[in-house]
């Protein structure tokens, strides 16, 4: 398979997927290797609801310090969301979101949000596992990702 090709199945995959690389390049170092790869395809494809919230949870923690922030929210909620052409700030309907979503979600009251608290909100509500947005690819892009890629396994003998 060709790098042209390679390129057009990853677009596919991650076509709503903004933070891929981040969450894939476990060790930081700015490099997706091989295992990093295959991890992270295993999580996008066949992934447990456990490795799903993981890799979402370090999406969405955007500092790495192992907490999702109000600012880190309001970030990727302002990224994420559609705006509207309205007499009201934007901002503030995003800053009104951030809050509802911490007393859904933040459970130790703390202001910021855990693993443990994003763990619990989402076993008890699946929908907020992309909460702040998508970062795992929807089911149709999976679904035309693993046609072309099983299609015909000789031709990866190519790359």
């Amino acid at each position: 398979m060709n790098r042209k090709k390679l390129q057009k199945l990853t677009d596919t995959l991650a076509k709503n997927c903004k933070h891929l690389f981040r969450g894939f390049d476990k060790d930081n170092d700015g490099c997706v290797n091989v295992l990093e790869w295959i991890h992270g395809l295993s999580v996008f494809l066949r992934g447990s609801l456990e490795e799903k919230m993981k890799y979402c949870f370090e999406v969405f923690d955007l500092n790495g310090d192992g907490f999702i922030s109000k600012e880190e929210m309001f970030h990727m909620l302002k990224n994420s969301l559609l705006k509207q052409p309205s007499e009201e700030d934007p901002d503030e309907g995003i800053k009104d979101l951030v809050e509802i979503t911490l007393k859904k979600m933040d459970h130790d009251h703390d202001g910021k949000l855990s693993f443990a608290d994003y763990e619990l909100a989402v076993r008890e509500e699946t929908l907020l596992l992309e909460a702040f947005g998508p970062c795992l690819p929807d089911p149709k892009s999976q679904m035309e990702f693993e046609a072309q890629v099983f299609k015909d396994p000789n031709e990866f003998n190519d790359m």
